[in-house]
């Protein structure tokens, strides 16, 4: 080994992750302590159960080779650290080779060990995959957006709630909202109910009643109600599905107040209540245009906000339901009432409830049989609202699953789902990888007879297994392909990272006869059989985490930029850490692959 002097190793170090996060007195001991080191590429540095690695190595230039059993496991490169494992276990675990001449700044055992005492830089290096990625992905924000979002929704509570009995009439109800400058009151019986401006509107006024009528001949009943410490996104949440815009507050068994749409708006003026609103206001087709913009507004204040990008994803899905609702009322205002009752269904990331930013169109339309004869009805409902959703940002699916092709009655989509099962055919395996993952959006239709059917699927092993070797097509790249240079140097997230886990969770709830739809709840369905350990459950489920929020900041970074968003990216624009969490991620999927294989004899 030949050492020479370093060339500002200090503003390398500085620039690299986590030493760049480091208080000044620990990060002046590490650069004091930092040593250079340049090596021949065709070195081995160590050997599985030899002397283990006595520094930590920060690459500035060239790449390592790490081997287990002589198969390689990853190839780090500039910006990335290795032999962090060797200081922390005292162990030898990998052989550890000079893939490319290197150049390398060391980091000595016990200069390394007292940095540990920050937590920040412990959590870089944590044992466990999934701590390491659940602790690694750097929000970098787009957006000027930084409340807290986990703080209880019961620090938007401005003053207590206002009560009325059941018996008092509206007239005298109305008066005490002007009073208490409110738009609720609650109302006292067994169980208590809420009274509110929509109330008056759609239940004293549209119906005829007069200033005389009582109360709690009006008021909705139960409460929906949500407790103090409820996080201000989980109240989001609450509302979003509810359809409401009164949320009362309990704590210790007692409402302290209620908390409105407009509460939760002012909290966050790219969040999603204010984006429900402008999507409630809707009087027309007019305003649909900048519905794709307003997302992707909100995407990128929740991301940067270091909210859960599962949990923006559902906000999205949520929205995008939201959205459904006055395209489904303005086709019918111009077609009238639909023959007989119907389900719109959506399908892929917005069936699962995972969408991101707008995708392509993934829905069908399913009505009772009754309606049969009234198809012409349907295949207009259908198109009008597929050409709102083209409006409003979703292009057409490529491959036509959308409602304008797929609309039939319930009977004959039961037939369709069962004959995917009987006659596993590539189209059918297909068509079942697209349908199962099938969520009623809007309409009163039953869809019992769908998800009985598919819930058939786990007395069918033929079926079960040609999915999983479908599924176990989708595959990441080889580690040793992961490379900063070269023609390798890009990957697709969605198709090498996102749809392995997604494809093969569908295949465990689907053995299991499980009605999740959600691919993480489908991975904690598969643990509770016992179909997958704690452990490996806990990496797949981080790295579909992180997955998903890698793709979620570089496709919001593409608009920022003015490029169309992309499921692709180059390493070479990654940081050293989301390349080295993107391997391991990698890693940790292909790993859960290998057991599925076995699992299912493909």
């Amino acid at each position: 080994m030949l050492t020479s002097a370093a060339v500002d190793p200090a503003g390398f170090l500085r620039a690299t992750p986590p030493f760049d996060a480091l208080p000044r007195p620990l990060f002046d001991e590490a650069a004091a302590a930092l040593t250079e080191v340049r090596v021949p590429a065709g070195t081995w540095l160590t050997r599985a159960g030899g002397e283990p690695l006595a520094h930590l190595h920060v690459i500035r230039r060239g790449a390592v080779r790490l081997e287990r059993h002589g198969q390689t496991l990853e190839v780090v490169e500039e910006g990335e650290l290795f032999g962090y494992t060797s200081l922390i276990t005292h162990a030898a675990t990998l052989d550890v080779a000079v893939e490319e001449d290197l150049l390398a700044y060391r980091l000595p055992a016990d200069v390394f060990r007292r940095l540990l005492s920050d937590p920040g830089f412990a959590g870089h290096f944590a044992a466990g995959l999934g701590e390491r990625l659940r602790s690694s992905l750097e929000h970098s924000p787009v957006a000027a957006f930084q409340p807290d979002l986990s703080a209880p929704v019961g620090t938007l509570v401005r003053a207590p709630p206002a009560w009325v009995d059941a018996g008092a009439t509206v007239r005298e109800a109305a008066r005490l909202m002007r009073r208490a400058g409110v738009s609720a009151l609650l109302v006292r019986g067994h169980p208590p109910g809420i009274l509110t401006d929509p109330d008056f509107r759609d239940r004293v006024v549209a119906e005829g009643l007069g200033g005389d009528a009582a109360v709690g001949e009006v008021a909705s009943r139960p409460l929906w109600t949500v407790p103090w410490e409820t996080p201000v996104y989980q109240a989001w949440m609450e509302l979003l599905d509810a359809g409401y815009h009164h949320l009362p507050v309990v704590r210790d068994g007692e409402v302290v107040g209620v908390v409105t749409s407009a509460d939760l708006m002012r909290s966050s003026a790219q969040g999603p209540m204010a984006v429900l609103r402008r999507v409630e206001r809707l009087a027309s087709r007019d305003a649909l245009a900048g519905y794709a913009a307003q997302v992707a507004e909100m995407t990128s204040a929740l991301l940067a906000a270091r909210l859960d990008p599962v949990v923006i994803a559902g906000l999205v899905a949520r929205q995008n339901d939201a959205l459904l609702r006055p395209l489904l009322r303005f086709a019918e205002t111009e077609l009238g009432s639909p023959p007989a009752p119907f389900a719109w269904m959506a399908f892929g990331s917005e069936g699962r409830m995972e969408q991101t930013l707008l995708t392509d169109q993934d829905n069908a339309l399913a009505f009772a049989d009754e309606g049969a004869g009234g198809a012409g009805w349907y295949q207009a409902f259908a198109e009008r609202v597929g050409g709102d959703l083209e409006a409003a940002g979703f292009p057409r699916c490529p491959g036509g699953y959308m409602a304008r092709a797929w609309n039939a009655p319930v009977s004959e989509w039961a037939a369709r789902f069962a004959s995917w099962i009987d006659r596993p055919a590539p189209k059918a395996l297909l068509d079942a990888a697209t349908f199962y993952d099938f969520r009623r959006v809007a309409g009163r239709l039953d869809l019992a007879p769908l998800q009985e059917t598919v819930a058939r699927a786990a007395q069918h092993p033929v079926f079960l297994r040609a999915m999983a070797e479908e599924a176990l097509r989708f595959r990441p790249p080889p580690l040793l392909l992961l490379r900063v240079r070269g023609e390798s140097s890009t990957v697709d997230l969605k198709k090498q990272g996102l749809s392995p886990i997604v494809f093969l969770a569908r295949c465990y709830a689907l053995e299991l006869g499980a009605p999740e739809r959600n691919t993480l709840e489908r991975l904690d369905a598969a643990e509770r059989a016992g179909l997958m350990s704690p452990e490996v459950r806990s990496n797949v489920a981080e790295a579909y985490r992180f997955l998903l929020g890698l793709r979620m900041r570089l496709q919001l970074r593409a608009l920022v930029a003015g490029r169309t968003p992309s499921n692709e990216v180059a390493l070479s624009d990654l940081t050293p850490v989301e390349r080295t969490r993107l391997k391991e991620s990698f890693r940790a999927v292909k790993s859960w692959q290998e057991m599925a294989a076995y699992h299912w004899r493909v």
